[in-house]
């Protein structure tokens, strides 16, 4: 089996950055430690990047396993940009051979419907039980243009529902019929609020983002969900972070709608880039693909940590002239020459993607 040795790196390791060289035998991590001096396979020169583990999107929408409307190929729209493992959120289609079948790791939310202003989940159930162990949760459309839903009493039905079987809720709250802080009171420890940022009615900052504070504090998640510049509005976003908000999950919420059209090369890394240009600290911003997502999917034990002994899942970032310029429905434009850029991504210990 193939052992690589990453020379000279910064090592995020979900806890800090320092100087150091991983090296990998077969699947496994072998040693993170400075100047590691092995025989391997391949040699690679991360002389001023950042080398990670393999990033970890909560929020993607993946062909087979969404809609076709949605769907987008899943190795191509994760591995060029280091994401190792994702989380489909609304499997509506698929099951659980399709999803091993990926070389991205996976995991799904099943989706939930609303009629009448009642939660049906006869077909939630059945999505779970073809899922399995892959089902981490239940998604619900809180959003008056997509569902019949008009107060909280639906989604706390849902939650009463994923919580009683072990599973967590990811609520998208864009165009809700009620005001944010009624839809974070309703969600418990480790339910994920999508599209946290969003512009127009019903958003974080009309209580001075107090309610998302409180919600922080006792364990619900919060998600950027970028959807490119759908849902988020950058200058809430922004605001937030000057508000001592920092977001729990940076995620994609890619699509066949957004996948290498929206202001650029769409992917993880535009949306980690966008996230410093709008004041994410950088560990901030590692924190939020790597270890966070791992935990609040309920797969610590497998993802978001670059240690000896775990899985071989790793990526490698520069950043570089890797251009991206987004404007939002609102009219805030984002934009930068220098971006992150993936230049190598391991899978289980096998180079799966190398620019």
């Amino acid at each position: 089996m193939a052992r690589i040795l990453i020379k000279n790196g910064r090592v995020f390791d979900g806890a800090r950055f320092w100087q150091a060289d991983v090296l990998t035998d077969g699947d496994r991590i072998a040693r993170i430690e400075p100047d590691v001096e092995e025989t391997a396979d391949l040699v690679f020169d991360a002389t001023g990047k950042t080398v990670c583990a393999g990033l970890v999107d909560a929020h993607v929408h993946l062909r087979g396993i969404s809609t076709d409307k949605f769907g987008t190929p899943a190795d191509l729209a994760t591995i060029p940009f280091g994401v190792t493992a994702a989380a489909d959120a609304s499997g509506e289609q698929g099951n659980r051979e399709l999803l091993d079948s990926f070389t991205v790791k996976g995991a799904v939310f099943a989706k939930a419907r609303f009629r009448e202003n009642r939660a049906d989940l006869q077909k939630t159930k059945e999505r779970i039980a073809l899922f399995g162990d892959r089902a981490v949760g239940v998604k619900v459309y809180f959003d008056t243009t997509m569902s019949d839903v008009t107060d909280t009493a639906p989604l706390r039905e849902v939650c009463d529902f994923a919580h009683e079987r072990g599973l967590i809720v990811m609520v998208h709250c864009a165009n809700s019929p009620t005001k944010m802080a009624d839809i974070l009171q309703t969600l418990g420890t480790g339910d994920i609020l999508t599209h946290a940022f969003h512009g127009g009615a019903q958003n974080a900052a009309e209580d001075g983002f107090e309610s998302m504070r409180a919600a922080q504090a006792r364990g619900v998640i919060i998600d950027v969900g970028f959807a490119g510049h759908v849902h988020t509005d950058f200058a809430i976003l922004q605001h937030a972070l000057q508000s001592g908000i920092v977001p729990d999950l940076i995620s994609t919420d890619i699509t066949c709608l957004s996948a290498y059209k929206r202001g650029g090369r769409y992917g993880m890394t535009m949306c980690m880039s966008i996230a410093g240009a709008l004041g994410m600290r950088e560990e901030e911003i590692f924190r939020a693909v790597t270890v966070s997502p791992a935990k609040a999917l309920g797969r610590s034990a497998e993802w978001g940590l670059l240690q000896p002994g775990r899985a071989a899942d790793v990526a490698v970032f520069d950043l570089a002239d890797q251009p991206f310029d987004l404007t939002d429905k609102a009219g805030n434009r984002v934009c930068g020459r220098e971006g992150y850029r993936c230049v190598l991504t391991l899978c289980d210990g096998q180079v799966a993607y190398k620019d």
